[in-house]
């Protein structure tokens, strides 16, 4: 969707009208009638928030937000879901152009539209009927004295990105197999200026990545490797930034197979981790934010096959150590623990790593926020929260107690897949720890990935989180 700072007299001109006030006073009484404004305060007494008129050639839409002295995430947040609100008013009346007119801070106008963008988001690549089902809406004007365009360009390059993520989330399996998640990474960083590399199983095998390689076993497709980089000539860190993704773009549960319903029905989404920091690459690049990122993405699907790796297998990680497999379906883990070892030789400054790990943490926090946990130093831990409250995706820290190793020490190897029955996404976490020796953050998308229904401006279906956190993080990183 386009977004453009509207000119003075926009407002009076455009098809359709939105005033985002805090107060009656600050309504701009020059585009209504006073039997207009007379209604406008009637409604005002019945406590009314939204308040909407129509001017026969347009709809004139009067949304009341609260605007704190200082506004905090919870605020900006409001104000997202009242954007979110008005999407499907707007593509109701068939709305191909809405001006946003306020006079608020601008960040409160900017999560308003950055609500409203986000909730007209479609998925009809597959639909028969596309063109009779695609929304209307396709511009945003905003008539705002503060917003300048660097302002809009991020908020475009974030919904744009937002848009790719659950693209990609959304597309079935038998689509986006490893090879081509790579191909639309490849085509990702052709639009938005960065380098994509994607590794071959040939290759993966000479890099010995035992882990990603065993997944792959029971599946007819080849698995994938792909390095993103972003390193604008001004950036800022001397050291890379490293995102690293769980791309398993199908998981049956390998030998040992999950049931279909509310399981297995929507693990087309396990490459959600992927897709984020995929997304975030393309963010990032196209908003020119001056930091130098790799992200990495071991990618293949997780089926069960006359080949395929089975509980009671040891398997050789890329890093050498021995893995006893006792669940096929901690099949994450494995893959990520080779990128994990990979993402040393880059000697990052940090590394944040995103995936649809386990079902534990889904069970602990619902999908209200993001699983974390992780080693690094307290301005960093104070910095991702920040970031994640700025966007609403919100971290709930899990600990990281070296207790925890015992679940997963094995009799036969050094380390066993799974834990046992008891802290499960702490296990997973620990598991992935062993294969790094670097500032490291582990963050369990697994319930805010996809949603089953419709979830304000987050939408139904892949939610694309992740994104926002991340580039919100290194955009406040950057300054």
């Amino acid at each position: 969707m386009n977004i453009t700072i509207a000119q003075q007299n926009a407002a009076r001109k455009s098809e359709h009208l939105i005033v985002l006030v805090a107060s009656e006073k600050e309504i701009p009484k020059e585009q209504f009638s006073k039997q207009e404004m007379s209604f406008i305060r009637k409604e005002l007494k019945d406590n009314k928030k939204l308040i909407v008129i129509n001017q026969y050639k347009r709809l004139a839409i009067v949304q009341f937000v609260s605007e704190a002295v200082n506004a905090n995430y919870a605020t900006i947040e409001v104000s997202r879901k009242a954007g979110s609100a008005l999407c499907s008013r707007l593509n109701a009346v068939k709305a191909a152009h809405v001006t946003i007119s306020s006079s608020l801070k601008n960040e409160i106008v900017l999560a308003f539209s950055e609500g409203l963008v986000l909730s007209n988001y479609q998925f009809l690549k597959y639909k028969s009927k596309a063109a009779s089902e695609k929304n209307t809406l396709k511009s945003i004007g905003l008539h705002h004295k503060g917003i300048i365009k660097s302002e809009i360009d991020y908020l475009k390059a974030i919904c744009a990105a937002v848009y790719k993520t659950r693209d990609l989330v959304n597309e079935p399996a038998n689509f986006l197999t490893a090879v081509e998640l790579g191909n639309q990474f490849i085509k990702m960083g052709k639009d938005a200026g960065f380098s994509v590399k994607v590794h071959d199983k040939k290759e993966i095998a000479k890099m010995n990545m035992g882990g990603l390689l065993s997944v792959n076993l029971g599946s007819i497709d080849p698995p994938t490797f792909t390095v993103m980089e972003y390193k604008p000539a001004n950036a800022v860190n001397k050291k890379p930034y490293v995102l690293v993704g769980k791309g398993v773009v199908y998981d049956t549960g390998g030998m040992s197979l999950k049931p279909t319903p509310n399981s297995m029905d929507y693990m087309k989404c396990d490459m959600a981790g992927g897709a984020a920091v995929g997304g975030a690459m393309y963010a990032i690049a196209k908003a020119k934010l001056p930091v130098h990122v790799i992200a990495l993405v071991p990618a293949t699907d997780n089926r069960p096959d006359g080949n395929a790796y089975v509980p009671g297998d040891v398997i050789t990680m890329m890093s050498g150590k021995t893995v006893e497999v006792l669940n096929t379906d901690a099949e994450g883990r494995l893959i990520l623990a080779d990128a994990l070892h990979f993402a040393k030789s880059l000697k990052p400054e940090l590394v944040l790593e995103f995936s649809t790990l386990t079902g534990a943490a889904a069970a602990a926090i619902g999908q209200y926020g993001i699983v974390s946990m992780g080693k690094v130093d307290d301005t960093t831990r104070a910095e991702l929260e920040i970031a994640g409250n700025n966007v609403y995706e919100r971290l709930a820290e899990f600990p990281m107690w070296e207790e925890y190793d015992e679940l997963l020490k094995s009799d036969i190897a050094d380390l066993k897949n799974i834990g046992g029955a008891t802290a499960g996404a702490i296990t997973a976490g620990r598991f992935l720890l062993q294969f790094t020796d670097y500032p490291y953050m582990h963050f369990d998308i697994a319930a805010p990935a996809f949603s089953k229904s419709n979830d304000s401006y987050r939408g139904k279906n892949g939610t694309g989180v992740g994104v926002r956190l991340i580039t919100e993080f290194l955009k406040n990183r950057a300054k």
